[in-house]
């Protein structure tokens, strides 16, 4: 476990809401047309309710790439995407604490935010329910705690499951990924790949392993709360990538959930600069990637592993 040293909550600051303007002024005027929309969200959203004192606000750009410098120079540090793909986060510290979450028009973490944020806001018993919750998180030892490997808190933990429940009330119920971060996310994946890969096998999962590894990356795909998909890339030198496993819980299936899914691996792995994306498709899947553009292509795996008998190797280009 590593210790964190603080974790500042204040009763609500009426200043908020106009510190939120200040630094929205300036975003504004810094990026011109390349911002679309900015948003007050977080607990300082939320009159009435304790926070950490630290604005948080959403910019919604057409090139979430290109405000990086732009927002640099009026005092924003980068922080990169943490464990949501496409985000682009910034910090700044100094007259106002500002955390700045910046993605691209339609992103769904935009939607998401702004359901949780409006929810408090027209529910003051709840938000009141939430208050006394961060506030009985504080008195834990394990809120100022991070399991290894985690970047997440016990306290950010500890308010998780209230936050899906609130968005469930709420009605959200948008398609999302995120990269395995949360507990029940990895227990979700592992249950997953054992269900529909490894016991069909009867072997334990030999490839736990690469939950730790830097060329493989995990993702998760929600509906609302639920998590109802997952997916397993290999990334490849050369700027290639593999699709090891991509799975839907059975009753999403043929809804077009897992198009949607590799769509926004594809465009997560193309901003990266990967050049194309390999998989061994069973006979039963080919005409799922056909459809989404996959043609007969060598696998080439570089660890030299060779696929089933009845594996299909496809591929894409993302150039």
């Amino acid at each position: 476990m590593k210790e964190v040293r603080k974790i500042e909550v204040v009763p609500y600051d009426p200043s908020w809401p106009e510190q939120f303007e200040v630094e929205a002024g300036l975003i504004r005027d810094a990026l011109g047309d390349h911002c679309i929309a900015v948003h007050h969200v977080g607990s300082t959203a939320v009159p009435g309710l304790c926070a950490k004192p630290k604005i948080d606000i959403i910019l919604v750009s057409k090139s979430p790439e290109a405000t990086i410098q732009k927002l640099e120079k009026i005092g924003f540090k980068y922080r990169g995407e943490y464990n949501i793909p496409m985000h682009y986060g910034f910090s700044k510290r100094g007259e106002r604490d500002v955390n700045l979450h910046v993605y691209q028009e339609r992103h769904p973490e935009i939607t998401l935010n702004l359901t949780f944020r409006d929810y408090l806001r027209s529910h003051p018993e709840v938000r009141d329910e939430y208050g006394a919750l961060k506030l009985e998180l504080l008195k834990q030892k394990s809120s100022f705690e991070k399991s290894e490997g985690s970047m997440f808190t016990g306290y950010n933990l500890g308010k998780d499951a209230f936050i899906s429940s609130i968005l469930k009330r709420a009605g959200f119920d948008s398609l999302r990924f995120v990269i395995c971060t949360h507990h029940n996310e990895w227990k979700a994946a592992k249950s997953l790949r054992k269900r529909y890969f490894f016991d069909k096998i009867s072997i334990a999962d030999p490839y736990e392993w690469t939950f730790n590894h830097p060329d493989h990356l995990h993702f998760i795909l929600y509906k609302g709360v639920e998590i109802i998909g997952y997916c397993h890339i290999q990334l490849w030198p050369q700027s290639r990538a593999a699709i090891r496993i991509i799975v839907m819980e059975e009753a999403y299936r043929n809804q077009g959930f897992a198009k949607q899914f590799l769509e926004w691996i594809e465009t997560y792995l193309k901003a990266k600069n990967y050049k194309s994306i390999h998989t061994e498709s069973s006979p039963d899947a080919v005409g799922f990637y056909q459809c989404l553009g996959y043609i007969d292509m060598p696998f080439n795996d570089p660890d030299g592993h060779e696929g089933g008998v009845d594996d299909i190797p496809m591929g894409k280009s993302l150039l």
